[in-house]
């Protein structure tokens, strides 16, 4: 279970997810500082642009997964409420995907 396979439905949320989870805090912690502290809003377009795909993927996996799995809809909607905390998508990954996916 430590791997990020695309060959498996879990392995490819997971890696979607670290993906998104990491765009979204180089959003928040870098990039938005830097447009609103520095005036350079230059990242944010880039990051944001990058962060919003892969926030849409990440949606579109954990549906999947749902369905591959046969989640309940509440594992379903935990895992999408994480998208939109910081650090969600790794606390997802911890305690609730590695344990729906056993």
């Amino acid at each position: 279970m430590n791997d990020f396979s695309l060959k498996t439905q879990i392995g490819r949320l997971r890696l979607v997810g670290y993906a998104e989870g990491i765009s979204f805090l180089l959003l928040l912690f870098i990039a938005m500082p830097l447009k609103y502290l520095a005036g350079k809003p230059e990242m944010v377009r880039f990051v944001g642009m990058a962060h919003g795909l892969l926030f849409v993927l990440y949606i579109l996996q954990v549906i999947q997964a749902k369905i591959e799995y046969d989640w309940s809809m509440k594992t379903m909607v935990l895992g999408i409420a994480a998208s939109v905390l910081p650090f969600g998508p790794f606390v997802a990954d911890a305690k609730l995907f590695r344990m729906e996916a056993q």
